[in-house]
């Protein structure tokens, strides 16, 4: 089974940028659905973006279409978040989840990677 470990969390201004990235062991990333998550405190858990093992097909939560991009780089087993133009609500813990399939839950979750936007 894969195992999926987030990085590149950290402390941004208003309107900054970060790129999270999302190592995967155990599995070529390719064969996975991988989407990335979000939870601020005393929120739920929410939808972030997700990649389709095509590699092609992506999908944004309207909250950050137009300023976040999920790419995947096979090479290196890793899916990415490319994070622009950052606003104080995106301020959460960002999950990396994988699944065999193209629906449903998601079997895999990694620990998780802070990011903090300061206003």
């Amino acid at each position: 089974q894969v195992h999926v470990v987030e990085s590149g969390g950290g402390l941004v201004q208003a309107g900054g940028s970060l790129r999270l990235s999302c190592a995967a062991s155990g599995g070529p990333v390719s064969s996975y659905r991988m989407g990335w998550y979000r939870q601020a405190p005393g929120k739920e858990r929410e939808f972030v973006a997700v990649i389709r093992r095509s590699g092609s097909t992506t999908y944004y939560a309207d909250s950050v279409k137009g300023r976040f991009t999920i790419s995947r780089d096979n090479a290196k087993n890793t899916v990415y978040l490319q994070m622009n133009s950052l606003k104080f609500e995106d301020s959460a813990v960002y999950y990396c989840a994988a699944s065999t399939r193209e629906g449903g839950a998601y079997e895999f979750w990694g620990q998780g990677t802070q990011v903090t936007v300061s206003s």
